[in-house]
């Protein structure tokens, strides 16, 4: 039995956003404090110092999220890290049919590994 390749967790989809074009919108209820997957992996070589997965090219901004994305130093990538989005831990879950958001900061990852 082969495997087939998804770009993004089973309980999201790519679909029209109210914010922006289009989004993340979750297929199922996400509980707080999960850990999505990664949006971007820092590579001097790309544009803005970054490679972006799906999942960092269809987040919207919100000043009211209910996701963030953390930095992880320490990882093992080309270069210097990369940043994971998780749903904030002290809010409920995602409703399914919600879209997924997160206050950009990617300009503030950039400032650090200057």
């Amino acid at each position: 039995m082969s495997s087939t390749y998804r770009p993004l967790p089973h309980y999201l989809t790519i679909g029209p956003s109210k914010i922006e074009g289009l989004g993340l919108i979750a297929t199922d209820d996400i509980l707080p404090n999960v850990e999505i997957g990664i949006t971007h992996v820092h590579d001097s070589r790309f544009e803005n110092n970054f490679i972006r997965t799906p999942l960092g090219g269809f987040i919207n901004h919100s000043e009211d999220p209910n996701c963030e994305i953390s930095y992880e130093e320490n990882s093992n990538t080309i270069e210097k890290g990369l940043s994971v989005i998780r749903t904030l831990r002290s809010i409920k879950s995602i409703a399914k049919d919600e879209e997924l958001t997160v206050k950009y900061n990617l300009y503030e990852f950039n400032k650090k590994m200057g």
